[in-house]
């Protein structure tokens, strides 16, 4: 009998706010959600309709007006800043559409940043950790190059390794392919969804490349602020 993969990420009946009066937008209208260990999801839909605001809140990097967001089965959504914090250093990577790297220094102390910050790690493990992953994203023979000496794609993949530094619960990725052509959006959706599922992590992502999304394991269309 098949086991029920671990529930990673859940929300319950989020509600979402932006403006003050007249101006105020319902942006969220109550949405649920939960995402399994190693398993990857699209959040699809048209702009506006609420994709990018939920990624947000799911990330821990803004609070809902109403609704619970919990992590391994512990609630994150009402906690205070300082327990967030942490919270996204350890257990959430990140991917945008543009990649974010610093590019004054190397690939391999980009991917060492959320390793310094987590504190878990002698440097030289550190050191030892951001190699393998930057050999996982095929970037191994690139690791002392700058930013600036990459292709798109291949700071992308950069951008990849960096979120799984710490090997967190939940990859969020907004957009991760979308300054991509053809061929490097698939390699990128390549190596995130084989390396998280390699790793046990959910992936949750938002994607307006109808290519990209089918060939998740879920996909939850939105429109007007739930999901349909």
């Amino acid at each position: 009998m098949a086991v029920e993969p671990k529930v990673a990420l859940r929300c319950n009946q989020l509600h979402r706010f932006l403006g003050k009066d007249e101006g105020r937008v319902h942006v969220l209208k109550g949405v649920s959600f939960e995402a399994h260990a190693g398993q990857v999801y699209a959040i699809v839909g048209p702009s506006g309709c609420g994709k990018s605001t939920l990624l947000y809140l799911l990330g821990l990097l803004d609070l809902p007006d109403a609704g619970e967001i919990s992590i391994n089965d512990r609630l994150m959504s009402n906690s205070e800043d300082a327990v967030r914090t942490a919270a996204r250093c350890e257990h959430i990577g990140f991917v945008f559409q543009f990649h974010f790297l610093m590019l004054e220094f190397t690939v391999l102390e980009n991917v060492m940043m959320p390793m310094r910050k987590l504190g878990r790690l002698a440097p030289e493990q550190m050191e030892e950790r951001a190699a393998r992953l930057l050999e996982s994203v095929g970037l191994g023979d690139k690791i002392h190059r700058l930013g600036t000496h990459l292709s798109g794609g291949e700071q992308q993949r950069v951008a990849i390794a960096r979120a799984l530094a710490n090997q967190p619960t939940i990859i969020l990725a907004d957009e991760p392919t979308g300054n991509l052509d053809v061929k490097n959006a698939t390699i990128v959706f390549d190596i995130l969804t084989r390396v998280a599922k390699e790793n046990g992590q959910a992936v949750v992502l938002v994607s307006h490349n109808p290519d990209i999304a089918a060939r998740c394991d879920f996909t939850r269309p939105m429109r007007d602020g739930v999901f349909i």
